[in-house]
């Protein structure tokens, strides 16, 4: 393999990786706590886009509790925009884990 196929190999590449950067921004998944009673939305960039409460929860005397819910929530939510990331990036590298990609 000569150089000019290693420079066009790794031009692909680039190309791909941001097409999928593209693409993971505009997918979502879903976190959720207190049994789905406190939602978020994150997109695969892990960035919060949307909250969703359940009004029955809503409560002067539970904002302790409420704040716990979204905290979780988040917390699941970026996680899972993290496996969705990881795996959609496993299938551009085949699966070589390349430091500080994700």
């Amino acid at each position: 393999m000569n150089i000019n196929d290693i420079l066009k190999q790794a031009r692909q590449f680039q190309e791909r990786l941001g097409s999928l950067q593209e693409e993971l921004a505009s997918r979502t998944v879903t976190g959720t706590a207190g049994g789905g009673m406190v939602r978020v939305t994150v997109n695969g960039n892990g960035e919060l886009v949307g909250i969703a409460i359940e009004p029955e929860i809503v409560s002067s005397a539970d904002v302790a509790m409420l704040q716990d819910l979204v905290l979780a929530a988040v917390n699941d939510g970026i996680r899972k925009a993290k496996e969705l990331a990881r795996s959609e990036m496993a299938g551009l590298t085949g699966g070589i884990n390349i430091p500080g990609m994700i």
